[in-house]
């Protein structure tokens, strides 16, 4: 049987590699929520850019339809002053 100096020193060890392995975790912890954060940074970043590329996409393809009509230049006229208003209340929105 094991004495009572023997067992209390057995829960001193328990309890001090318990602390340990809590401190690593917790550094463990703080490493992986920073590169989370970076991860999370980079995405909004990405994000920003899709959105910019897709309004160019769709400016380049109304551009492009444009091309091809027969239309009066004054209905033209028209239409990219209708475009440039909505691109205004997007970047509007984007500012917010």
């Amino acid at each position: 049987m094991t004495s009572v100096a023997d067992q209390l020193d057995t829960v001193l060890q328990k309890t001090a590699r318990l602390i340990e392995l809590c401190n690593a975790l917790q550094e463990e912890n703080d490493l992986l929520n920073a590169e989370n954060l970076v991860i999370r940074k980079n995405l909004d970043a990405e994000k920003t850019k899709n959105q910019t590329l897709e309004e160019k996409l769709r400016v380049l393809k109304l551009a492009k339809s444009l091309e091809g009509t027969s239309e009066k230049s004054l209905d033209i006229k028209q239409k990219i002053n209708e475009f440039v208003r909505e691109i205004d209340k997007c970047v509007v929105l984007l500012k917010k």
